[in-house]
């Protein structure tokens, strides 16, 4: 019969290993099945649409460089013909708060089409926005532009909802504590993930939105 020292220590043995699967697992599937989808600019397929998915934006409309290098990902897309029509996700639930206002107008004034851009203003998180990119926008097919230690869990989600998502990772700001925390936090919304779709969590939804359709087929 073991001891109660040598059953505590099994215990802790057995406790600790459902742990580090229960969050490592999430991360280590989502990982898995991003890699084949997950490219640079210049080697990524073609796809109709970019999805970049809302970061921190400025009081004064100016995006945060996390959401920067993501925008400036996207426009490198829409450039070189990767894509044709962007369409940016993000948070406005506080109405003075408008992640999505802030990312149009930041692409816009860099040249691109402003019937190209697309404002997704219910993107409260990745899920919602691959939700809602195929369930509102009609979109079947597109790269999603995130940070890099994002694209795993970005790609993943879009899939699992039934997107035929390919990726981009923005490494620009690949330095620095609010990376490593980026990173670290990842392990957690990588288990929310799997929640999500397992559950089919119905994000904030509406009435079919044609602005993506008339993106791609306008001049």
């Amino acid at each position: 019969m073991a001891s109660p020292l040598r059953r505590a220590a099994l215990t802790l043995g057995a406790l600790s290993l459902a742990g580090l699967t229960a969050v490592g697992g999430p991360a280590l599937f989502a990982k898995l099945t991003a890699r084949p989808h997950t490219f640079t600019v210049r080697s990524v397929p073609k796809t109709p649409v970019a999805l970049v998915l809302g970061a921190q934006i400025y009081p004064d409309g100016t995006p945060s460089p996390y959401l920067k290098g993501r925008l400036d990902t996207a426009k490198r897309l829409y450039d070189t013909g990767k894509v044709r029509a962007i369409l940016v996700s993000g948070d406005n639930g506080d109405k003075h708060y408008n992640e999505p206002d802030g990312m149009r107008n930041y692409l816009i004034r860099k040249g691109v089409p402003a019937t190209k851009v697309v404002a997704d203003y219910a993107g409260f998180d990745t899920y919602d926005s691959c939700v809602r990119a195929k369930r509102i926008f009609g979109i079947e097919r597109l790269t999603v532009v995130t940070q890099g230690y994002h694209l795993p869990r970005a790609v993943t989600t879009c899939r699992l909802v039934g997107v035929d998502a390919e990726g981009v990772g923005d490494y620009s700001t690949d330095f620095g504590p609010v990376w490593r925390y980026g990173q670290l936090r990842e392990l957690g919304a990588n288990m929310k993930m799997i929640v999500d779709v397992v559950t089919r969590r119905t994000p904030t939804l509406g009435r079919y939105e044609t602005s993506i359709d008339e993106a791609l087929t306008g001049q």
